[in-house]
């Protein structure tokens, strides 16, 4: 069943961008100025879109960044708890080898 909802939105994905570009394409058949101010529009489009893109880029190493750092922090707390651990392992089995030394030394 997950495999058949998996497909159905696959085709309307595709039907979507399948329906945009025929709309844009009858879009700019039908446009009432010349292609050259057609082209013009289309390429301050692409420059608006362009833009965006580098500033999400930005955004997207930002953020990115952020979550590295959070992680190393992560990381470095969770050493230290876990080498506070091991000591105080290593100091409970000296203390109760201390007994048994001395038992075996009697």
């Amino acid at each position: 069943m997950r495999d058949d909802k998996g497909s159905l939105l696959g085709v309307m994905g595709w039907a979507f961008v399948i329906g945009g570009l025929v709309g844009g394409g009858i879009a700019l058949l039908l446009a009432p100025q010349s292609g050259s101010a057609s082209r013009e529009q289309l390429r301050g489009y692409a420059r608006r879109v362009e833009e965006s893109i580098h500033g999400l880029t930005g955004k997207v190493a930002e953020v990115f960044d952020e979550t590295v750092d959070k992680g190393r922090e992560f990381v470095k707390d969770k050493q230290a708890v876990l080498s506070e651990a091991a000591e105080a392992g290593r100091a409970a089995i000296q203390r109760e080898r201390e007994p048994l030394s001395a038992e075996k030394k009697a």
